[in-house]
């Protein structure tokens, strides 16, 4: 049995409930607003928003951040299939999600992270999925980089050829030449700084830009039929 296609609530180890208020406050927030951009996943996602990159750059293209810290595909997968795509039509949808995962083989993972993507385009069959490969984590070479890295790889083919699918790579320059990773673009070599977000994130900006822009213009050939 894969548990990374089955949907489920994380766990609530802390006892606080944060995980789910957090969830109840992202379907609230469809209610009251309308991204062109919906951004769903991990920490990855989720830390990217208290980054003045975001601001910078992905706020004005009408975004909505819904990561939550420590999500793994199953428990992308149960938000989403709970309100997560209700009341909001996103023209993209950015996901990176599957680095949680311990203890899961690079199939599973990659098939986790597919049932994601089937899922979001069974309720939004025009919206355009951005997958952002998995990070490298760790300071020095490590199983869990190499079993990321094996996780992109299996993405890549399973998601080859899908109409309106694109997995993107945002590592750009994190791995030196000597296979480390400066705490300048990882403080905890997980997570990015604001330049490590700049740095691999900013690629993605401009192919946000331009899928919004063909949306546009198709949607202006489609009233102008």
């Amino acid at each position: 049995m894969n548990r990374c296609v089955t949907p489920a609530i994380s766990v609530d180890v802390q006892g606080d409930d944060r995980w789910m208020s957090q969830h109840n406050q992202h379907i609230a927030d469809t209610k009251e607003k309308e991204p062109d951009v919906l951004w769903i996943g991990d920490s990855i996602i989720a830390h990217l928003k208290q980054r003045p990159v975001w601001n910078d750059l992905f706020e004005p293209l009408h975004s909505l951040n819904f990561g939550l810290s420590g999500d793994t595909t199953q428990n992308v997968l149960w938000r989403i299939q709970n309100g997560a795509l209700d009341n909001i039509k996103p023209k993209v949808v950015v996901l990176h999600v599957g680095t949680n995962n311990f203890g899961d083989p690079p199939e599973h993972i990659s098939d986790g992270i597919v049932a994601v993507v089937d899922y979001i385009r069974e309720r939004h069959p025009d919206t355009y999925i951005v997958v952002v490969e998995l990070l490298p984590r760790g300071q020095h070479p490590n199983p869990l980089r190499e079993r990321n890295s094996a996780v992109n790889e299996l993405l890549r083919q399973k998601l080859i050829g899908r109409a309106r699918v694109q997995t993107v790579r945002c590592d750009k320059g994190l791995v030196g030449a000597d296979g480390t990773i400066s705490h300048h673009f990882m403080p905890d070599y997980l997570h990015l700084s604001d330049i490590g977000y700049r740095q691999s994130f900013e690629p993605l900006h401009d192919l946000l830009q331009q899928l919004l822009t063909e949306e546009e213009e198709e949607k202006e050939l489609t009233l102008s039929d």
